[in-house]
């Protein structure tokens, strides 16, 4: 295993387990008493700035909130439909999300926003791949269905690749999906 995947692997299990071990205090011990684990897929359209190409694909993602306002978001994404010449992009991201609810608990539509950092890997086809630190800021809103279900109606990443091969890559992700509360 190469040692990018190695500490992205690494990377999301700690992001993973530390979301479970803040799921796991009593809400009356902390603020807010708004603890929450949630699972979730997505399908995303993403446009890659190295062939200058939309392409679509699926991701996963576990977000955890330590309280009403600030959580945890890690997320796998995967582009590979309409691909061409086998070039498509995979990111392993995670980072803090601050989640906008100064309208009150009352209301179904919870904006937020993000920073993600991590790997991703973009294949090259028959020449190989380019693992590379991505950063990715974005913004989006979930509809809350009710306690169990919510409706991630929109998600925007900015994704910068500093690091690729063939120069600074800039990637745009537009995503949208389900989430499962596990409470």
């Amino acid at each position: 295993m190469k040692r990018t995947n190695l500490l992205s692997a690494l990377l999301l299990g700690c992001l993973c387990g530390g979301s479970i071990l803040a799921h796991a205090q009593s809400p009356e011990s902390t603020i807010g008493g708004e603890q929450h684990l949630s699972v979730g897929g997505d399908i995303n359209a993403t446009y890659l700035g190295y062939g200058k190409r939309w392409l679509g694909g699926a991701g996963v993602s576990v977000d955890a909130n330590m309280n009403h306002w600030l959580g945890v978001e890690s997320e796998g994404n995967f582009t590979f439909y309409r691909e061409a010449y086998n070039f498509h992009a995979t990111t392993w991201l995670g980072g803090p999300r601050y989640q906008f609810n100064g309208l009150g608990s009352s209301y179904r539509f919870h904006p937020y926003a993000k920073f993600l950092v991590g790997v991703g890997e973009f294949s090259l086809g028959a020449y190989g791949h380019d693992n590379c630190f991505v950063m990715a800021p974005g913004a989006g809103v979930d509809y809350r269905v009710n306690e169990r279900w919510r409706l991630r109606v929109v998600d925007f990443e900015y994704q910068d690749w500093p690091q690729f091969s063939f120069g600074p890559m800039q990637n745009f992700a537009i995503t949208t999906g389900v989430r499962y509360n596990i409470r």
